[in-house]
């Protein structure tokens, strides 16, 4: 797998993560779901940053997020 993909993945599903957590939280419930989720987030973007050689800085994001997006949107 692309790094680049691995990337973005993780970030959308950390993203989507936060209102799962939120709504367990509400209701009183374990956010078990969610921590799956972030678990899963977490590792792919760990295995970007360690895949790619030199890492991502913070300012690579943005760069990598659109080039992704671009190269699978029609």
């Amino acid at each position: 797998m692309d790094p680049d993909i691995a990337l973005v993945i993780g970030i959308v599903v950390a993203a989507l993560s936060v209102p799962s957590i939120l709504s367990a939280i509400s209701d009183g419930r374990a956010p078990r779901a969610s921590a799956v989720m972030i678990l899963i987030a977490g590792g792919l973007i760990l295995y970007a940053v360690q895949s790619k050689p030199g890492g991502y800085s913070l300012s690579d994001v943005p760069r990598v997020f659109t080039s992704v997006v671009a190269r699978y949107m029609p």
